[in-house]
């Protein structure tokens, strides 16, 4: 199936609609959330390790080139479509893009993350008591719910239209890699900021294109992803989990 290009104000409702909708959105975003992604790298510690990742310009090829070829047509794609089954209700189309998210985690740390990143976002929702009945009622069905669908559940919950939160998941993806990359490296704190006015300058093409892209278009091949991932398993000295 085919999908429309989305329009260039994310949806009827947009960010700024609102103090209050601004509000819940950079509490999604927020670095505080407690749901553990601060402790992950997703491979980019093992790059770091074996030399491939060295300095501002190769950190900022790497996390860049994961920002527009992986999650572009991956992960925030598949986000899109999470966010619209959320917003819909669609429970079935959530279990199933749930179910396609979990297979494409080619790594045991990877597998490992989704899943606690995501019982932990979903818990959280629990305790503040943020999930309506229907929500509710079919997290059963998604388990073990990945990071993505529980960020749709919780932009369900806030009340965070689509295209904010599908930019907010990415800035956040973003933010998290280059705060890693300012630990190992070591980067800096000027230069992890250059490489987030670099490439968050990219995040709305990368919206666009996740909305816009067909089914049988969704991708997430990296193999030097993969491997560093793997590699990363069974690294002798480790900041991160992943």
């Amino acid at each position: 199936m085919k999908r429309d290009a989305a329009p260039e104000n994310g949806g009827a409702r947009e960010a700024g609609a609102s103090p209050m909708a601004l509000v819940r959105l950079l509490q999604l975003a927020s670095p505080t959330l407690p749901i553990g992604a601060y402790s992950y790298s997703q491979g980019l510690e093992w790059a770091v390790h074996a030399g491939t990742v060295h300095d501002l310009a190769s950190a900022q090829r790497w996390i860049g080139d994961l920002l527009e070829h992986v999650l572009a047509r991956g992960d925030a794609a598949m986000l899109v479509r999470l966010l619209d089954a959320t917003s819909a209700p669609d429970w079935d189309a959530l279990v199933g893009w749930n179910a396609r998210v979990r297979a494409t985690r080619e790594t045991a740390e990877l597998s490992a993350e989704s899943a606690q990143t995501g019982h932990s976002l979903t818990r959280l929702l629990a305790d503040l008591e943020l999930l309506d009945a229907e929500a509710a009622a079919m997290l059963p069905r998604l388990a073990p719910v990945t990071l993505p669908g529980a960020y749709a559940l919780a932009a369900r919950a806030f009340d965070i239209e689509g295209g904010a939160a599908l930019t907010a998941y990415l800035w956040t993806w973003l933010e998290n890699q280059v705060l890693c990359a300012i630990k190992t490296i070591p980067l800096g704190q000027v230069g992890g900021q250059r490489v987030l006015l670099a490439l968050g300058a990219r995040i709305p093409r990368v919206v666009e294109t996740a909305r816009s892209i067909d089914d049988d278009e969704l991708a997430n091949f990296a193999p030097g992803l993969a491997l560093a991932s793997c590699r990363h398993e069974t690294q002798y000295t480790r900041l991160f989990r992943s």
